[in-house]
């Protein structure tokens, strides 16, 4: 995308973590400019009280929402009303929402439909429905360790069978005749189907993410394009 895309920023503040705030901000710079910033709660309670204390400092535009009923959010709702009002009253081009806890699924299908690319952030406990259905999502609590040592994060990563599945797939869609590879369709693919980034696996590089893994082997041509192939299937002699 170019540098000029339009971000529309929801935050849910009862539900994502303040301190996150900058790596947020510094992601969506690589998309284009954050032309509308909101956060939604209760700007009453002291549980958000470090959002309240960036709120300035970012430019960001406080929603306030009661908590009317015990046990009763009004957030979600009301960042919902907002997103749908911006998506059809404002020129944007990606709707970026930040939350843990609720599930914005239904938010995320109409944007989508509606030719929007969608990037969601949140903490592994946000619903896995919310997380699978985004364009692309970034999880807050694993982004600042992408750079741990590739041997920690291989024995997890193999047992993680819809990943490896989902790799395998974008190396099979994207192989040539002899079985091999090139990375940068292999991430174009399955960008185009899942909101995979390989930092919330721990890897600051795709390439870095199928060198941690022996079920894949790779390879450099002309000393800069990168090349995978998957050795199930096409073991050598």
């Amino acid at each position: 995308m170019g540098v000029k895309e339009k971000i529309a920023l929801f935050i849910d503040a009862d539900n994502a973590p303040a301190a996150k705030i900058d790596i947020i901000l510094s992601e969506l710079a690589r998309y284009g400019v954050v032309n509308i910033r909101k956060a939604y709660g209760n700007w009453k309670s002291p549980c958000i009280k470090p959002w309240e204390d960036v709120l300035h400092e970012y430019a960001i535009q406080p929603i306030q929402q009661f908590d009317l009923t015990k046990g009763k959010n009004a957030t979600d709702i009301a960042l919902v009303i907002d997103a749908m009002d911006i998506l059809y009253t404002k020129d944007v081009d990606t709707i970026c929402l930040v939350s843990s806890d609720c599930d914005f699924t239904p938010l995320v299908t109409r944007a989508l439909a509606d030719g929007k690319f969608v990037i969601g952030f949140g903490e592994r406990k946000a619903p896995s429905a919310f997380v699978n259905s985004c364009s692309k999502f970034l999880y807050l609590d694993e982004i600042k360790q992408e750079e741990k040592p590739a041997s920690k994060n291989e024995p997890s990563i193999k047992c993680d069978t819809k990943l490896i599945n989902m790799l395998r797939q974008a190396v099979e869609a994207s192989e040539e005749d002899d079985g091999w590879a090139q990375l940068g369709p292999i991430g174009k693919h399955i960008s185009n189907h899942a909101s995979f980034d390989q930092r919330n696996y721990g890897f600051k590089k795709l390439s870095d993410l199928f060198a941690a893994i022996d079920l894949f082997e790779m390879k450099r041509t002309h000393g800069s394009a990168t090349w995978v192939r998957d050795i199930r299937k096409h073991k050598l002699n």
